[in-house]
């Protein structure tokens, strides 16, 4: 179970958001690189990077951003968020992210089978999901003809090999993750599996790691971190690779 920590671009700032609510916004730092840093040296592998802008407004917006990120750091780096052309995957994919995300555009099939014929693996959908219903639009619009499960099986079908799943309710509100989701996903998908959302101390992680499943990659941490409910340091060393 690799350790994620999440940094949540907006306007150049690190952030982050109850339930994906704009109108609900807490600024953590100015300086994305240094935040980022931060979490290589607490020993992350990953960090799974989010532009809000891009996702809200459908074109990435935080680029300067992204790219002073990965000139300090080497860790992997995943990122999502207003990736809706081949041109905007492409060039982040060879700008030196390891995985790009979909979102909104996972739902056009023909551009998600073009992506993964030519970029494979490191292509990732995010299915963020509210009441079994797949939201996209930066989880403000959500489309009843897209149902949790049979989307997750229609994307397995089409060959994708990782997906990121977010129970929106839980999304900043240090309620606990959706285990009960997860299990599901990982009984009824042969998909590698992220779970993001509501990760709010230890605890957490410790019952996430009792989840004995190849399947399962890893869990993204976002406010717990940044509200000092959970050390990444300690998170780390206690609980990534212990299931």
């Amino acid at each position: 179970m690799l350790i994620i920590p999440a940094i949540d671009l907006k306007g150049g700032c690190v952030v982050r958001l109850t339930q994906g609510k704009r109108d609900q916004q807490v600024v953590y730092s100015h300086t994305p690189e240094t935040v980022a840093l931060l979490w290589q040296r607490a020993g992350a592998k990953m960090i799974h990077i989010v532009d809000l802008d891009g996702a809200f407004e459908g074109h990435r917006q935080n680029l300067g951003s992204l790219k002073n990120i990965m000139t300090v750091v080497n860790a992997s780096i995943q990122f999502g968020g207003g990736l809706r052309t081949f041109d905007d995957v492409r060039e982040i994919l060879e700008s030196g992210v390891s995985r790009a995300v979909l979102g909104t555009k996972a739902t056009d099939i023909d551009f998600l089978k073009n992506l993964l014929k030519t970029f494979a693996e490191r292509i990732a959908v995010g299915v963020d999901v509210k009441d079994k219903i797949i939201q996209t639009h930066g989880w403000v619009s959500g489309d009843a003809k897209y149902e949790l499960l049979p989307f997750c099986k229609q994307l397995q079908d089409m060959g994708v090999k990782t997906i990121i799943y977010t129970d929106i309710h839980r999304d900043g509100m240090l309620m606990g993750p959706n285990i009960k989701g997860l299990e599901q996903l990982l009984n009824d998908t042969s998909m590698d599996i992220i779970l993001s959302g509501g990760i709010s101390n230890l605890y957490d992680l410790k019952q996430l790691s009792k989840i004995k499943t190849e399947k399962f990659k890893g869990v993204i941490i976002g406010k717990a971190l940044y509200e000092q409910k959970i050390d990444l340091k300690e998170a780390i060393e206690t609980y990534q690779n212990s299931n």
